[in-house]
């Protein structure tokens, strides 16, 4: 496995890395490109495009749109839109004239559509919506590719050569501005003169009512005067009443108070007195209740005293007991160790002597082994060296050991054992029309005469009943 080499993106630049352990396009601004992966570096910076699109208005009447458009990669969250610029733009570089081309028809395309369904007047006059119109059309169209308008600038309008539409617009424009200025300077010569005339009028109108506002003013200000010199007479009259009224107030005021201070500075007094005697006998208090405690901690300390001393002497006592249990338990353990340690030595011993017998007994089992194995290879040679003196007659070599090992002569007592204590019973049976017949129900009727003697002797040696269907022996119990 080669060395992974490591890749950083410029600023405007984005990795679009391919190949091993990747499902489809991953991009990165640094990555480690191990082998059998492939890396392009993606341009992402905008792109000014130029044109000059040829469109034709709702009135058939044909235009040259300049426009310049600025357009580049579409960045958003997800990096779809740069997957779709990696697939299906990347291999081409944006200056080419396959990306001029790609994006020359969509905006030519959307152009032509939208200029088709408005007039002459409405794409001039509305330049704004028109452009706008345009964006989003071809934004819409370039969202399949990845890229993204940055900026589009639509200029003015131009004529196709042979429709001078716009010449003549514009020299109608010139000659409507041209009458509309003489218009306005006979109309400014004729308000010239008629506001010269209404001038004068007004300044003898404006001198002669400033005379009469003039002596209005003069006998207002005359009557303002009187009414002014009264008004601050009543005003001053009224200030002293109100003086008067204040001060008359203000004794009142002043002699309520100071019956008020006499009766606040006597409860004063009455409240210090009754404080003094409740602050007597709060300490009073204070004192029984510090003798109290002095007298109760005086009795903790004794029974305190005294409860220690019976805890130190139950402590001594319960640590002699206890050290006492200690040595016996331990001179008890001491002891169960030493019996545990010579029941271990006798149980070795024992063990010992049982090994030893064990091995003996193990010696004397593999001895006599060897003894029967010796035996029993020596019959083997034995019983080889007379199987081949009797030509391998197996028949024969079986006879010549049963009859050297008694066997015949043990069999025969075996069965003179068995036969002895039987007590048969013969029975004959014989039919009267024996001589009736041919040879062949003679043999009929000699079989029929056998069953009966064949089952009942069957019955007395075994117990056994023949089946019913075949015949019935007689109860000799009834």
């Amino acid at each position: 496995m080669g060395i992974p080499q490591y890749i950083v993106a410029g600023p405007s630049e984005i990795l679009a890395i391919t190949g091993s352990g990747i499902k489809e396009i991953r991009l990165e601004k640094k990555h480690f490109l191990w082998p059998l992966q492939k890396c392009t570096r993606l341009d992402i910076s905008p792109v000014n495009y130029s044109f000059e699109v040829q469109a034709m208005s709702a009135e058939k009447l044909p235009f040259v749109l300049p426009a310049v458009f600025t357009i580049g990669p579409q960045l958003d969250e997800n990096n779809e839109s740069l997957i779709k610029y990696a697939q299906l733009v990347s291999n081409h570089d944006k200056n080419s004239n396959h990306v001029k081309e790609l994006v020359k028809g969509i905006i030519e395309g959307e152009t032509r559509v939208l200029a088709a369904s408005m007039t002459m007047e409405q794409i001039f006059k509305g330049t704004k919506e028109f452009k706008k119109e345009v964006f989003e059309k071809v934004q819409l169209e370039l969202n399949q590719f990845g890229l993204y308008i940055y900026n589009a600038n639509v200029k003015q309008l131009v004529d196709v050569p042979g429709h001078e539409y716009f010449s003549y617009l514009g020299q109608k424009t010139q000659m409507e501005a041209a009458n509309q200025a003489k218009i306005d300077v006979a109309e400014a010569r004729m308000k010239g003169e008629i506001g010269s005339k209404q001038r004068d009028g007004e300044t003898k109108q404006n001198a002669a009512k400033i005379d009469a506002e003039t002596m209005i003013i003069s006998t207002r200000r005359q009557g303002e005067g009187k009414k002014e010199e009264v008004r601050v007479k009543t005003e001053v009259r009224v200030f002293e009443n109100q003086k008067e009224a204040e001060v008359v107030e203000a004794s009142a005021e002043l002699a309520r108070k100071k019956a008020g201070w006499s009766r606040t500075a006597r409860l004063a007094e009455v409240e210090a007195e009754k404080a003094v005697a409740i602050r007597e006998a709060e300490l009073q208090m204070e004192v029984e209740k510090k003798k109290a405690l002095a007298q109760t901690a005086k009795l903790k300390a004794d029974l305190l005293s005294k409860a220690n001393v019976e805890y130190d002497i139950k402590v001594q006592e319960a640590n002699s007991v206890l050290y006492k249990r200690q040595k016996e338990a331990e001179a008890a353990l001491f002891e169960s160790q030493k019996k545990a340690e010579a029941q271990r030595a006798s149980a070795d011993a024992d063990l010992y002597a049982r090994q030893q017998a064990a091995n003996s007994e193990l010696y004397a089992k593999q001895k006599e082994a060897e003894g029967i194995a010796a035996i029993g290879k020596a019959q083997a040679m034995y019983l080889g060296s007379i199987l081949k003196e009797l030509n391998h007659d197996y028949s024969a070599l079986r006879d010549y050991l049963m009859i050297n090992n008694g066997i015949y002569k043990e069999i025969a007592q075996l069965n003179a054992q068995a036969v002895n204590g039987m007590q048969p019973k013969i029975s004959i049976w014989s039919g009267a029309n024996g001589g009736e017949g041919g040879s062949g129900l003679k043999d009929v009727a000699g079989l029929y005469r056998m069953l009966p003697p064949l089952l009942q002797t069957v019955h007395e040696q075994t117990g056994m009943q023949p089946p019913a269907w075949l015949a019935t022996l007689p109860d000799e119990s009834k």
